[in-house]
Order: structure tokens, then C-alpha cells, then sequence
């Protein structure tokens, strides 16, 4: 699931004619660079979820990303770096509730198309170098664990970071030492299920729901992992740390 219904308040002015994943960075849309990630690693289907000016991301992309993607955005650019496919799923929040429903009561929405092991992705952020590895995602499904994050370096914005790391290689909510999480993950249904969750799959009444409480209550059982990344890897939060990102090559 790629998360793409934020406002964008931060990157005004903008934001104001152009959803944020749509901002272009080194040549092509942000959000594009993680979809075309998944589609190498074999990836078949995205859910995408929507808010504002959500129909510029669908008609941006249309339904499916790739080498045969009828979309003239998806099928022109890089279009020689990927041989699969990956088809796309829109879950368009602020046209059926008014709003986005934060990242819980996002992901509850699309759980019905989500499978029962799944990446959950930001489309604001750029990673170009991660990997969405089929064997992180085979030893996680054989495991136990609700989520797996990755956790990052503290950029400036963030210096107290958010989640610990311990020797184990579980996700701590309290720690002396604390890193960003990079809204990369890998999830399973049962973390939006009680005793964590209490919204019905779908979310039909369009409740909304941060994510961090119900990691919080996971990580108490010791029900989330974590490894650390130290990749490339920007928070797209401002036209300032845009601009940099586009700067030209030294």
C-alpha cells in the first residue's frame, strides 16, 4: 500500500495546484520512484490511497504501472528499467468520506485488497536505493511479528527519532537511543484486528486512526521487529528539502 492522501501543508505554495507524490524529483513524479521499486521486486498490485486532488494521481498513473501501462506517464518514462508490471488500486478517501482518514484508518479501508502479508510505503518520501526484498518479506511472513519497520538515521527535523532498536532486533517504543521510522514496512492484518484495532475491515463508516498507537501496543508484546536502513533517504517535507534533491549532480 502506498500512502499518497496527505495535504501537504508544509510544501505550499506548491501543493495548492499539484498533489505532493506528484511533485516531480530528478525527472519523474516522487511517488513513481517506490512504485517502480515494488514492480521489480515482483510486486503485482499497489493499493493507493487518495485525498487531495486525487484524480491528478489517477489520471497520472491509471491502473497499472509498467511496460504495458496504457498510461503515457507510466509507459514512456523508464520504461526499460522494469520488465513486470504492477497493477494499481485506488482507495479514494476524500471522495467517499470528505477527507483522509490517517494512516490506520487508511490502511483498515484497503485491507480487504490487501494481502495478508503486505508493504505499506509513504509516496512522499524518496529512497531510491531500497529494496522491496522478496526474502525480507518470506522471513516475515514465516515469522510471528505484526509489522517490520525500518528505521533510519535522525535527520534534523526529527533528532529525537521515534522508535529504539534493541540487540534482538525488536522495535521499542521507549530507548535511549531512538531512530526515525522511514514509513517503510511490513505489516500483517492482524495488527488492524483487536486487541489493536477495533475498526471493521474496509472501515466502513470512515473512522480515522493514526498508525503509531497500535505499533505502540504491538511493540509492549514484543510483536514488532525492526532493522535499521542507512540508505539514501529524504522526508519530502518542504520545497526547501525539494530543491535540494534537485539540485544538479556535483
Amino acid at each position: 500500500m502506498l500512502l499518497a492522501a496527505g495535504r501537504g501543508e508544509r510544501m505550499r505554495p506548491l501543493t495548492d495546484s499539484c498533489p505532493k507524490p506528484l511533485l516531480p524529483v530528478r525527472g519523474k513524479p516522487l511517488m513513481q520512484w517506490p512504485l517502480e521499486a515494488l514492480a521489480r521486486a515482483g510486486v503485482e498490485e499497489a493499493v493507493v490511497n487518495t485525498d487531495w486532488l486525487a484524480d491528478q494521481i489517477a489520471a497520472a498513473f491509471g491502473d497499472e504501472i509498467g511496460p504495458k501501462a496504457p498510461s503515457l506517464l507510466t509507459s514512456l518514462l523508464h520504461k526499460s528499467e522494469q520488465s513486470q508490471s504492477l497493477r494499481l488500486r485506488y482507495s479514494h478517501e476524500g471522495r467517499d468520506f470528505g477527507g483522509a482518514l490517517e494512516t490506520a484508518g487508511g490502511i483498515v479501508r484497503a485491507l480487504p485488497h490487501l494481502a495478508e502479508v503486505f508493504w505499506v510505503l509513504a509516496g512522499d518520501v524518496f529512497a531510491p536505493d531500497f529494496v522491496f526484498s522478496p526474502d525480507a518479506l518470506a522471513r516475515f511472513a514465516a515469522s510471528d511479528r505484526l509489522a517490520h519497520l525500518w528505521l533510519v538515521p535522525n535527520p534534523a527535523h526529527n533528532p529525537n527519532g521515534d522508535f529504539g532498536l534493541s540487540d534482538a532486533g525488536l522495535a521499542l517504543n521507549q530507548a535511549e537511543q531512538r531512530f526515525t521510522y522511514s514509513t517503510i514496512g511490513l505489516y500483517r492484518h492482524g495488527l488492524f484486528a483487536p486487541p489493536f484495532c477495533d475498526i471493521p475491515p474496509g472501515n466502513p463508516k470512515g473512522l480515522k486512526a493514526p498508525l503509531a498507537p497500535l505499533l505502540r501496543a504491538a511493540m509492549a508484546q514484543g510483536r514488532v521487529s525492526a532493522e535499521l536502513y542507512t540508505g539514501a533517504w529524504t522526508d519530502v517535507g518542504t520545497p526547501e528539502r525539494l530543491a535540494a534533491l534537485n539540485l544538479p549532480n556535483p
